[in-house]
């Protein structure tokens, strides 16, 4: 039997959503073991001078506890 665990993480990227969404799961890869998936909670971006400045991401990432 397995035992999973989420964990909400927040990234950030001055290119897209995508690469946001890349920029979180490789960090939290570097820490967290055994991550089976992600999904986004929440998107949003930082506007100046009507430019998009940052996108952001709510990552959501599943994780198998070790036995």
């Amino acid at each position: 039997m397995s035992i999973a665990k989420v964990t909400e993480v927040i990234s950030s990227s001055s290119k897209s959503f995508d690469d946001a969404v890349e920029n979180g799961v490789k960090r939290a890869s570097k820490t967290l073991k055994g991550i089976t998936g992600a999904w986004v909670a929440d998107q949003k971006v930082t506007v100046l001078d009507g430019e998009i400045q940052e996108y952001r991401v709510v990552l959501k990432i599943t994780f198998v506890l070790d036995d």
